[in-house]
């Protein structure tokens, strides 16, 4: 009997392709899709419904066996909730990286092997290999290994890629050529398995919104917000502050939650965007860690999924990434992740919670 593979199947293009390839290499593939929210959209539609078609059908092509599966509560107690807390809290929280790590390598994994899978595949543009490393996806406009550096080297010996290795372009070639449905399907944005809507709507239907102040570095109310947790560090648009100063553009800078007073200023340039070191929490290892208590070692931080490779020193105390970028950071922003690299191989990586200039 040959190997069963089970794919974690999206409704788009990359997990439809792999399918196909392992389909094609003579691994037994069965398809699974993952329902993870339960609401409709601000439209009225279940967008999960049109993908869970579309996953029917390109099953139907490659002729594979399919399957969905419902982690709605799993979503809402390991990701979502942790997600409001977040915000709750001030900070911009990512839950694309918790959602790999609770449901998509954990809750999906278990859910693969009880279907006497021999490993799970996915369509996440990353590689890894017999190890357990998880390594940058080949192209470097897709690679996802950024939302993937807390899912463990156990998880990834149990786990295949088959996209990892292609560009994109390639990837919508080959869908193409097998004349897939979802060939040119446009690619995915927006929350992970919520999709994308009018995030300020949602966002204020779970966390009551608290107007209050925007203040410039010289103390100057400048104008109004609708609520801190609508805002991100660096951000530009949406602020409402024309008019104002010396011409130039606005940019959120921070947030002074005890005042509830949004923190802005002029010029994308301006010094209390840019920061030096910060401190992560939360600290995940792929597999073995690369520094003990008390070590300092110099490796790639990433602080923002495409953003190139930063150089950095990095000390492991009191189970906490003390990061010292050696060029300084735009928009380091609380909530988010640092991860760490060295070439090619993800290490592992943290939550920021502490952000200062030097």
């Amino acid at each position: 009997m040959s190997e069963r593979i089970v794919v974690g199947m999206s409704g788009g293009v990359d997990s439809s392709v792999a399918a196909l390839l392992l389909k094609e290499q003579g691994y037994d593939v069965v398809g699974v899709f993952m329902k993870n929210w339960e609401e409709q959209d601000e439209n009225g539609v279940c967008t999960a419904e049109a993908d869970w078609r579309d996953v029917q059908d390109v099953c139907g092509r490659i002729d594979i066996p399919c399957y969905s599966v419902n982690f709605a509560k799993e979503y809402w107690d390991r990701v979502f909730s942790y997600f409001l807390k977040e915000y709750r809290a001030g900070r911009t929280p990512n839950p694309d990286v918790l959602c790999n790590r609770e449901i998509k390598f954990r809750a999906f994994l278990d859910f693969a092997m009880s279907l006497g899978a021999a490993r799970m595949a996915t369509g996440h543009f990353v590689r890894t290999d017999g190890e357990g490393r998880l390594l940058k996806g080949t192209d470097p406009n897709k690679d996802q290994s950024y939302f993937l550096y807390m899912v463990h080297s156990e998880q990834l010996k149990k786990s295949m890629f088959p996209v990892g290795g292609m560009t994109k372009a390639q990837v919508r070639e080959i869908a193409a050529a097998h004349d897939l449905p979802v060939s040119d399907k446009k690619d995915s944005t927006g929350v992970c398995f919520i999709g994308e809507r009018n995030f300020k709507k949602f966002l204020s239907e779970y966390l009551p919104a608290q107007p209050g102040d925007m203040v410039s570095p010289e103390g100057e109310v400048v104008g109004r917000h609708d609520g801190l947790m609508y805002y991100t560090l660096g951000q530009r648009r949406g602020l409402g502050i024309g008019g104002r100063g010396d011409g130039r553009s606005w940019f959120v800078i921070g947030k002074d939650l005890a005042h509830n007073r949004l923190l802005v200023a002029q010029g994308e340039d301006h010094p209390m965007l840019y920061s030096e070191r910060c401190v992560a929490e939360d600290v995940t290892w792929v597999g073995t860690p690369p520094v003990r208590e008390g070590e300092t070692i110099r490796c790639m931080v990433k602080y923002r999924y495409r953003q190139p490779d930063q150089p950095a020193e990095v000390t492991l105390q009191d189970g906490k990434l003390r990061i010292h970028s050696l060029t300084p950071q735009r928009a380091v922003t609380p909530g988010q992740s640092a991860v760490l690299y060295q070439g090619d191989t993800c290490l592992g990586g943290g939550i920021v919670t502490e952000v200062t200039a030097s």
